[in-house]
């Protein structure tokens, strides 16, 4: 958590501060927003069963903390792979007139890049020069194929020099427990260069079964590629943990939904932009 704090905005978001400085961000979790029940309270997933009309609410509600216009917030329909798009303007409320894709790299001012999570890891990504931004959705399996590679690539190819990584909530190793044919997938589809080291995101639990560290796995990947600023917050979205000192900031989990037998679960939405003008 070290650098990382909430925000007393409504609502409250995790920031680390001293990366703010370069491009404004922050995690979401659950507080603050205008639905109910299962969605309690700001769900910012048009995937979900909640009211779009109250989605639509809450992606406001987020992108004024932002300092930014609800259209001003591009995004994807993530399938957990590895394409990545260059976000040019914001995204249509339809989810389904997205580009399918898990990565956004933007140079433009004022624009907000958004990923939705539920326990996959948000990832976002700011160059030295506060020049080029990216975003990405790592789950377990864009993570293994290689999205955080293809997101750098494009900040790269955009003109972006030393990056700084922020890992934002997501599940983590003692409530993600997975099978033995997961651990192989992951391993098959890891690069070479770090499969061995890959290998340790795994515990052994129960017979048969694992525990999975997927902010390793994606840190891994990130060292690989030559990221040597890394920050993690630390916060698990199953625990629904507490930041240190701090008021609570609890995260939706689609695992903990399942284990509670609930029909659906919310998203919780990550943001960074570059400030309206340079310097």
């Amino acid at each position: 958590m070290t650098g990382f704090e909430i925000a007393g905005t409504t609502p409250p978001y995790l920031h680390h501060a001293p990366t703010s400085i370069r491009a404004r961000h922050g995690f979401f979790g659950t507080a603050g927003g205008v639905s109910s029940g299962l969605y309690d309270s700001l769900n910012c997933g048009y995937g979900s069963n909640d009211d779009p009309a109250l989605v639509a609410q809450n992606r406001g509600r987020a992108a004024a903390a932002m300092g930014l216009a609800a259209d001003r917030l591009a995004a994807v329909y993530q399938v957990h792979g590895t394409d990545v798009v260059t976000a040019r303007e914001g995204a249509p409320e339809d989810r389904n007139q997205l580009v399918r894709a898990d990565g956004l790299v933007t140079t433009g001012r004022g624009l907000g890049l958004t990923i939705l999570t539920a326990d996959c890891l948000p990832l976002l990504l700011v160059d030295a020069g506060a020049a080029v931004i990216g975003a990405c959705h790592a789950g377990w399996r864009g993570a293994a194929a290689g999205i955080v590679d293809t997101t750098l690539a494009t900040m790269r190819s955009a003109g972006a020099g030393p990056v700084t990584a922020l890992i934002g909530p997501t599940i983590r190793q003692p409530n993600y427990q997975v099978g033995l044919e997961m651990r192989d997938e992951v391993l098959a589809q890891t690069a070479p260069k770090i499969r061995d080291a890959a290998r340790a995101c795994f515990i052994a639990d129960i017979p048969g079964k694992l525990r999975f560290d997927l902010a390793v796995l994606v840190a891994l990947y990130l060292r690989q590629a030559g990221v040597e600023t890394i920050h993690d917050c630390g916060l698990d979205t199953y625990a629904a943990s507490e930041a240190p000192g701090t008021d609570s900031l609890n995260f939706f989990s689609h695992r903990r939904a399942t284990h509670a037998s609930d029909p659906d679960c919310g998203r919780q939405i990550a943001m960074i932009s570059l400030p309206s003008s340079a310097g």
